[in-house]
C-alpha cells in the first residue's frame, strides 16, 4: 500500500512543475468526509468504528499458530488418552486460542459429536458471517469514494463557470484544479485503499476458516480416542492440503475463465471451419 502511494507520489513530483498543486484540502476533505458520512447512513456506528480497528490488521502479516494450535491438540489428547482428565483440564487454562480450547472443553465434558459439530459450526458462520460484514464495509467506501470524487468535480465546474461569467480567472484555475483533484483523490481512495483492504480480509477469512475446520477435525479424532501421533499426522496433511487450496484458488478461476471464453469464441466461429478443426 505504501509502495503503490510512494510511486504516485513519484509520477507526480516527476511529471509536475509544482507537485504542491496535487494538494487540495478542500477537495481531500469532500471526498473523506462524504465516504465516512455515507458509510455512517449505510451501517450501524458500531460496527463502522470495529471496522477501523480491523484496518490494523492490514498493516501487519498475522500470523494464525497453526502448528502451535496443533501440538496444543496433541498435548491434551495425550493427557485424556492416558486418563489424566485433571492435568487436562489444567493444560486447557494455558491454551491461547478460544476456539480450540472450547472445543476441547466439550471433549472433556463428554459432550456428543453431534452437539460439538452443531456448536463448532455455528461458531465458525458467524465469524464467516462477521468478517465478511466488514470486508463489505469497506467494499461499500470503495464505491463511494470515486462517487463523491464526481461530486467535488461538479462543484468546481459549477464554481468555474460562474467565476467565467464575472471575468474572475483567478478563481477559474482553482475551481478548475478542485473539479479535477477530487476525482484523482475518490479513485486513489478506491483501488489503493478500500478494495486491497476488503481483499485482504476476505483472504484472512478464508485461512481462519481453514484452520478452524482443522481444528474441528482434530477435535473429533480427539473424541475419538485416536492416538495424538494419528492426530498431529493427518492435521498436518489437512494443514498442507488446506494452503494448497487456497494458492491454487485463483489460479482454477483463471483458468475457468479461459476455457469459458473459449467456448464462447468457439461458437462464434463459421461453420465451415469447424469440419477442419475436428478432422486435424
Amino acid at each position: 500500500m505504501f509502495s503503490g502511494l510512494a510511486i504516485v507520489v513519484a509520477a507526480i513530483g516527476l511529471s509536475a512543475e509544482d507537485p504542491s498543486n496535487f494538494l487540495n484540502l478542500p477537495g481531500l476533505l469532500l471526498v473523506v468526509g462524504g465516504t465516512v458520512a455515507a458509510t455512517l447512513v449505510s451501517y450501524p456506528l458500531h460496527e463502522v468504528l470495529r471496522v477501523f480497528r480491523v484496518f490494523a490488521i492490514v498493516l501487519k502479516n498475522e500470523r494464525l499458530y497453526a502448528e502451535r494450535d496443533i501440538n496444543e491438540l496433541v498435548e491434551v489428547s495425550k493427557l485424556k488418552l492416558q486418563g489424566q482428565i485433571t492435568r487436562a483440564d489444567e493444560k486447557l487454562d494455558h491454551i491461547k486460542n478460544p476456539f480450540l480450547r472450547s472445543g476441547m472443553q466439550m471433549v472433556l465434558d463428554g459432550a456428543s459429536s453431534e452437539d460439538l459439530i452443531t456448536l463448532m459450526q455455528w461458531r465458525i458462520s458467524r465469524m464467516r458471517a462477521r468478517e465478511r460484514a466488514e470486508a463489505q464495509i469497506f467494499r461499500t467506501m470503495a464505491t463511494f469514494a470515486p462517487a463523491f470524487g464526481m461530486l467535488g468535480t461538479l462543484l468546481g465546474l459549477i464554481n468555474m463557470l460562474s467565476a467565467m461569467d464575472a471575468d474572475q480567472f483567478a478563481a477559474i484555475g482553482t475551481n478548475m484544479a478542485l473539479a479535477l483533484i477530487t476525482t484523482l483523490y475518490g479513485i486513489l481512495l478506491s483501488n489503493m485503499l478500500f478494495k486491497p483492504i476488503a481483499l485482504k480480509l476476505e483472504r484472512r477469512t478464508e485461512q481462519r476458516v481453514m484452520l478452524m475446520n482443522m481444528m474441528v477435525e482434530g477435535v473429533l479424532l480427539m473424541q475419538e480416542q485416536r492416538s495424538p501421533a494419528f492426530i498431529r499426522e493427518t492435521l498436518g496433511s489437512f494443514l498442507a492440503q488446506s494452503e494448497d487450496e487456497l494458492r491454487d484458488g485463483d489460479r482454477q478461476k483463471r483458468a475457468q475463465s479461459n476455457r469459458a471464453k473459449g467456448r464462447t469464441s468457439g461458437r462464434s466461429e463459421s461453420p465451415r471451419r469447424r469440419p477442419r478443426q475436428a478432422s486435424e
